[in-house]
């Protein structure tokens, strides 16, 4: 006979292993970006891709940006590495007030909660306002994140239709009288991912039917500075009709650096102290040292002065491309021409199918971001996103000579 195993003292019996539990039954919906993927895809530098809205990083103030984070470092350093309130820094909040009021919208400091990026705003109005199941309006197509942030809180997202001037109110009328909508959400000024510009007189519709039906407007505006030709458009916050049921959310990420994830919200107080309960709970606040770096370049700096050279340089890259579309893109194609912003939206013919041929583009060494995956409701499969800020007007040029490449049948 064998002699039995021996068995240390300090041993236990095994049990059986159960699972941990499985993630949230709220990502079941909600995918991951496909903007995101395609810009690690593309992430090779000879890949000359027109995917990403990203601003140009050779426009960054870094010696301006350097030298306000010094200053600050240097004047406060105590105060700015110490937590903060959840408002944001009172330099930062004063100064973005009287750039809205500059442009026609007053505004207080105190009408305004600092965010960590826009989106953070969004997510924090989302988590403030909408019910599982409660229904959300958004233009269609609609930036890709509101949809996921959307998707996290069960909303049910109802595209309302749009034309190349943005949403219609006609059909945003109809839609809100058979629908209890919690929200509209649109980007009225260059929008992400179509370029368009609502006109003053939609706005004005949009502010009527906001009052009419009883839902929120969140009015998101992050190119709106980014203006090349036309005049500006005031925003539907400054409707009377919208004065008491619209959120504005504005960032720096476009004007002065998307790496600082500075952001701001302007609310009515009640729903501004529902918000910030919320990122209480999020992130106690928006990081302090670069609150206050931010107030300072805002100080020591020109920031209009700099943000007129990137609608310069954006505007030549802008017109290169519309100049190259004709050359590069199958006969029948259609495409708009924005007044600023990033985008350039296009519509190939009947029978091209974008997300199918972006592989194909890949291997020619560019890239653009098809147009589906924006939609909320029937998608067009020949849509495309085409962003222009990120290259010269040479390598635009170079790029478009690559993407004609892509249609050759």
């Amino acid at each position: 006979m064998l002699p039995a195993a021996s068995v240390p003292a300090n041993a236990t019996p095994s049990t059986p292993s159960v699972p941990a539990p499985a993630t949230a039954s709220r990502l079941a919906n909600v995918g991951s970006s496909p903007v995101r993927e395609i810009l690690a895809l593309t992430a090779r530098p000879e890949v000359i891709s027109f995917a990403g809205g990203l601003p140009a990083p050779e426009l960054f103030d870094v010696d301006g940006i350097r030298a306000a984070y010094e200053q600050v470092l240097k004047d406060a350093p105590r105060q700015a590495l110490q937590y903060s309130t959840t408002e944001g820094d009172p330099g930062l909040r004063t100064a973005v007030a009287a750039r809205l009021t500059a442009r026609g919208l007053p505004t207080e400091a105190d009408d305004l909660l600092v965010t960590t990026g826009s989106q953070q705003a969004l997510t924090l109005l989302t988590t403030a306002l909408v019910e599982p199941g409660g229904v959300v309006l958004v233009e269609d197509p609609c930036y890709l994140a509101a949809l996921q942030s959307f998707g996290f809180a069960g909303a049910r997202v109802v595209p309302v239709p749009t034309d190349d001037q943005g949403i219609l109110p006609e059909a945003l009328e109809e839609i809100a009288s058979r629908e209890r909508a919690t929200l509209l959400y649109l980007v009225p000024t260059f929008q992400n991912p179509t370029g368009r510009t609502l006109p003053d007189e939609r706005r004005a519709a949009v502010a009527a039917a906001a009052a009419r039906h009883g839902f929120w407007i969140v009015e998101d505006d992050p190119y709106g500075e980014l203006r090349y030709d036309g005049e500006r458009v005031p925003w539907i916050a400054s409707h009377p009709a919208a004065a008491d049921r619209t959120v504005l959310l504005g960032s720096f990420s476009k004007v002065m650096a998307p790496g600082l994830r500075l952001g701001f919200l302007r609310a009515p107080a009640g729903l501004r102290r529902a918000c910030v309960i919320a990122k209480q709970a999020a992130d106690l606040h928006t990081s302090t040292i670069d609150q206050a770096a931010a107030a300072r370049y805002l100080q020591d700096s020109d920031l209009d002065a700099h943000v007129a050279v990137m609608r310069s340089a954006y505007r030549e890259r802008r017109d290169a491309m519309l100049e190259g579309l004709p050359a590069a893109l199958p006969e029948g194609s259609r495409w708009n021409s924005p007044e600023g912003g990033m985008f350039i939206w296009v519509t190939l013919p009947e029978g091209y199918d974008a997300t199918a041929l972006l592989p194909i583009a890949v291997g020619h060494e560019v890239a653009y971001v098809p147009g589906a995956p924006f939609f909320c409701g029937e998608p067009d499969p020949g849509a495309m996103r085409l962003s222009f800020t990120t290259h010269s007007a040479d390598e635009i040029k170079e790029g478009l000579q690559r993407l004609a490449k892509s249609f050759v049948r």
